[in-house]
Formats: structure tokens, C-alpha cells, sequence
């Protein structure tokens, strides 16, 4: 039951704190053993198709390894001379590892910049959480662009770190989290990446499998709870899921267009270049720049919702294995 009290203990701390600055967090050294990794590889295979397959897989498969035995050693290793110290660096590496208040924070850094009219701030707010060419989006785009980040996020950046915590506490929620930020660093479909990246990108999908689907359904509930419209937030996603380039970036994002009445997705400049996507969900209203905290409101929801149900079931789990073993 460790695992569930740091989650716990650590969505709370989310909440509360988010990730303050003066905490060095880890994903800036996952993002500084990728970086390094790659110098090597690249350097150690040549520059050819190939090559740039073998060099990604082997990325692939040592950022997740060295980031589960490097967290799992010091948890499990404090956790073995000192029970107490050991829970509170689960806890600690739990909280870090969640990102509803800073996803909050940051998107509504976007809806305070459109309420004061400035265009040009608020794409700079927004530059700062999509990875998308932002200088050339209106503010109709810059608020989808906003939207469709919280939506996305909310999954790989709440829910499906709570789904491997519960399974195997900080060290497989780190060894996911190290898995997702390699895919954002190197999993584009660029020419310096398209080869090199392959593995990463796929190794995400397979990882964002089942916990976005679950993170989709959660937003169907809390669209019903926070007052949205969850009947089309059910249609949309099972309309338009699969409509997103990514096998699951497309669950949350569906849902979340269908309980605005809103659409998004649709073509968008990455490093200059036009990439030509569907749109997601129907146009039935103008987005506001209101629906950036309307999609806030059910990012919580739904992560919370998540966390409730899940703790639930890791509870009846543990009870029904008690009872079998005593």
C-alpha cells in the first residue's frame, strides 16, 4: 500500500505546490541523458537509415532502463535502511512527477494574455506547452492550441503517471515520464529525427496505450460533472479518436472538442512546415478564450476522478489478497 499513499500524498502536494522553480526536477536530467546519449550514438553509427534505426533503438531502450534502475535504486535502497525516509522520497518523486497545477498555470497564462488583448503574448504563453510554430496562429488558434495541450496533457501528464505509480511506484512512473520526454525531444518525423526518432515515437504509443484510453473516459465523466456537454463529449471521442496523427494524443482531444461543442486539431506549422491534420469534433460555437478554463476545470476533474476509482480498486485489491493469504 506504499504506492498508493505516495501517490496520494504526492497528487495532493501537485495540487497544493506544483513544481516549484528552486527544485531542480528531474526531468531536466532525463532531458541531459537523452541529449548526451544521442551525441554518442550518433557518433558510434553511421549517418544513414540504417544506422539511425540502430542508434534510436538502443536510445530507446537504455533512457528507460537507466531511469528505472537509477529511481529505483534510491527508493528502494533508502527504502531498505529506512522505511520512513524511503516513503518520502516516493512521495517526493510522485509529486514531481504529476503536472496538473503547472498544466493549469501555464494555459491559463494564455487566457490572461488573450483577455488583455495581447496576441502576441499569448502566443509566446502558448509557444511555451505546444511544440507547434506559433507566430502565424490567430487567437481562435491560439486558444484551440491551448485547449488541445490540456487535453493531451492531462493524459500523459497526470493521469498515465498515476497509472504506472499505482502498479510499480516512483521508479516505473519515472521510467514512463523518461520514455514520454524522450518522445518529445526526438520522436518528430524531421529529417534529423524521422529514422532516429522511430523507436521513441513508438515505444510512447505503446506505453499511452491503455491510460489514455482510460484518461478519455475520465473526461466524459467529468465533462457531465463540471456541466459541460458529456453526450457529445461521448460521441466526439467515439467519432473522432482516431483522427489525430498520434494513436492516442486523439482520445482526450475528442472528448474534450465534443464537450466544448468546439472543434480542434486541424492543419499546423511545425518548424516551418505545413502539416496538414483533420479536425477534430464539429464547429457547433466560436471557441472562447473561457474554454481554456473549462477544459482546466475537467483536466481536474478527471485526474481526480481517475486517482478516486484506481485507489478503489488497489484497496479492494489489497483487501481480497489479505484475506486470501491470511
Amino acid at each position: 500500500m506504499i504506492f498508493l499513499l505516495a501517490v496520494l500524498v504526492g497528487y495532493l502536494l501537485d495540487l497544493l505546490i506544483g513544481d516549484p522553480e528552486w527544485i531542480p526536477h528531474p526531468v531536466n536530467l532525463i532531458g541531459k541523458l537523452i541529449t548526451k546519449l544521442e551525441a554518442r550514438l550518433r557518433a558510434k553509427y553511421p549517418a544513414t537509415k540504417e544506422g539511425e534505426l540502430q542508434a534510436g533503438k538502443k536510445l530507446a531502450i537504455l533512457v528507460p532502463l537507466i531511469t528505472f534502475v537509477v529511481s529505483g535504486a534510491i527508493c528502494w535502497g533508502i527504502y531498505a535502511f529506512d522505511h520512513i525516509a524511503g516513503t518520502v522520497i516516493q512521495i517526493i518523486l510522485c509529486w514531481q512527477c504529476l503536472a496538473s497545477r503547472d498544466l493549469a498555470k501555464h494555459s491559463r497564462e494564455v487566457y490572461f494574455a488573450l483577455e488583455d488583448g495581447s496576441l502576441e503574448d499569448a502566443q509566446e504563453a502558448v509557444g511555451e506547452i505546444v511544440g507547434r510554430d506559433t507566430d502565424r496562429l490567430n487567437e481562435a488558434g491560439v486558444t484551440r492550441a491551448a485547449i488541445e495541450s490540456v487535453a493531451e496533457s492531462s493524459s500523459d501528464g497526470v493521469i498515465a503517471p498515476m497509472f504506472f505509480m499505482l502498479i510499480g511506484g516512483a521508479p516505473l512512473a519515472w521510467t514512463y515520464k523518461a520514455i514520454n520526454t524522450m518522445d518529445s525531444l526526438v520522436g518528430y518525423k524531421t529529417k534529423r529525427y524521422i529514422y532516429f526518432g522511430f523507436y521513441a515515437a513508438k515505444l510512447d504509443d505503446i506505453v499511452n496505450l491503455i491510460p489514455s484510453r482510460l484518461a478519455a473516459l475520465c473526461w466524459i465523466a467529468a465533462a457531465f460533472l463540471t456541466r459541460n456537454d458529456y453526450k457529445n463529449a461521448k460521441k466526439i471521442w467515439k467519432r473522432d479518436n482516431a483522427k489525430h496523427p498520434s494513436p492516442n494524443a486523439g482520445q482526450t482531444e475528442s472528448a474534450c472538442a465534443g464537450a466544448l461543442d468546439i472543434y480542434l486539431g486541424g492543419p499546423s506549422y511545425y518548424f516551418g512546415r505545413l502539416v496538414k491534420k483533420p479536425y477534430i469534433g464539429d464547429n457547433l460555437r466560436p471557441v472562447e478564450a473561457e474554454d481554456i478554463l473549462r477544459a482546466n476545470r475537467m483536466m481536474y476533474v478527471a485526474g481526480f476522478l481517475y486517482l478516486f476509482l484506481a485507489s478503489m480498486l488497489c484497496t479492494l485489491v489489497f483487501i481480497v489478497a489479505m484475506l486470501i493469504l491470511y
